[in-house]
């Protein structure tokens, strides 16, 4: 059995609760990617406990405490400025809905809870001691970087067809190979993930698309069929072949959905509609349309001044990012320092403002608006000074 001696402080700082839970006469470990992550070195952010205490059982046995999925047995425990999620061992069937149990069944066997969960991998658990319990070899797939189903991986995407998204995101994310059958099981089953709310896919979608192993991960995606069932990426194979081909893998989430249009070719007036389709925010909207709209520009001129001002420098980084990624010869160096030798960023910065411009008898309305308009766009491109008597000058020759 493998015993690991030197644990990160995440663990050392929950083992009390571990410990309260034995000296009640309670089994306790932690459990789930924790324990996969500090046997491959990887930084371990959140810990899961699992125990054979009932959730009413761990209630009791803490000061603090919410219930965040009591039905399910879990309980958030919040102790010494911490909280942790104390699972019941549990063994789930029923899955009409290929998403969520019928049926929850409180069980006191560790065995019972590690087999309903997904890969071999992430059914590892560890005692208080550093003992690492593995009934599915899930030590020597790690070894091997491989993403093996517990059991019959059949079964384990019909419990949760999310699960194939999350093989292709853990590919991605670890760096693995999948294993033969469970790759034959996603191909076979992909129609199962019509099943899934676009909320839930969107976020397996991104970490794959975001870890360093994206391109890898992309192609079993495609080859897999998994991008027929899901928004706008239905017979679009062809397309969305090159994202493998990419000379890297993104890194920013803007990126991921910026070079995910390009390729599809969309026009920009549907660009909308693909992100809401996709759930994602208006600010990420916003941001992804803006630097479709760059890129485009850089690609067909060389932008002016006064377009690199409009695009802003965090839109600027991101497309040359996206240019970079996809292979398009871009002066990144050249238009960055154009970018930041530019007199004024922020409208915010210009020396005046429209009630400036009314102190000098204009009337509010167009015209205004238009002569502030066309006073940024001098300053910007270094026509006129950016300060009041030189714009007050200019204003005079207008007259």
């Amino acid at each position: 059995m493998i015993k690991i001696d030197k644990l990160p402080n995440i663990f050392t700082k929950a083992m009390p609760v571990l410990q309260r839970l034995e000296d009640a006469g309670f089994e306790a470990y932690f459990v789930g990617g924790s324990v996969r992550d500090v046997l491959l070195d990887r930084h371990v952010h959140d810990i899961d406990i699992t125990t054979s205490a009932y959730p009413e059982e761990v209630k009791e046995l803490f000061e603090k405490s919410i219930d965040t999925g009591i039905k399910h047995g879990t309980v958030t425990v919040l102790y010494e400025g911490e909280s942790y999620e104390i699972t019941t061992f549990r063994t789930e069937s029923g899955y009409q809905d290929f998403r969520r149990p019928d049926h929850v069944t409180f069980v006191q066997n560790l065995d019972e809870d590690l087999k309903r969960r997904d890969f071999t991998i992430n059914a590892l658990a560890m005692d208080i001691r550093g003992q690492i319990i593995d009934l599915f070899n899930g030590v020597e797939d790690l070894k091997k970087r491989v993403i093996r189903a517990v059991g019959n991986p059949e079964t384990r995407f019909h419990e949760d067809a999310l699960r194939m998204m999350r093989a292709v995101r853990f590919m991605s994310q670890l760096e693995f190979k999948l294993e033969e059958k469970t790759e034959r099981a996603i191909k076979d089953n992909h129609e199962l993930l019509k099943k899934i709310s676009i909320e839930r896919i969107r976020e397996e979608f991104v970490k794959m698309g975001l870890g360093s192993h994206s391109r890898q991960a992309f192609q079993v995606f495609l080859d897999t069929q998994l991008s027929e069932d899901i928004p706008d990426f239905a017979g679009k194979k062809d397309l969305l072949s090159v994202y493998p081909k990419l000379q890297f893998s993104p890194t920013m989430e803007t990126s991921l959905w910026s070079i995910i249009i390009i390729l599809l070719k969309m026009p920009n007036e549907s660009i909308g509609k693909f992100m809401r389709a996709w759930k994602n925010s208006n600010a990420m909207t916003e941001k992804v349309e803006r630097i479709i709209n760059l890129f485009d520009l850089i690609s067909e001129h060389a932008p002016t001044d006064y377009e690199l001002f409009q695009a802003g420098e965090e839109t600027l980084i991101n497309t040359i990012d996206v240019a970079h990624i996809l292979g398009q010869p871009i002066s990144s160096e050249a238009l960055v320092d154009r970018y930041m030798a530019l007199p004024i960023k922020k409208s915010s910065e210009l020396a005046i403002d429209g009630r400036f411009l009314i102190e000098q008898g204009m009337r509010p309305g167009a015209k205004l608006g238009e002569t502030l308009n066309n006073i940024r766009k001098l300053v910007v491109s270094s026509e006129i000074e950016n300060t009041q008597e030189a714009i007050e000058v200019y204003l005079d020759e207008l007259k």
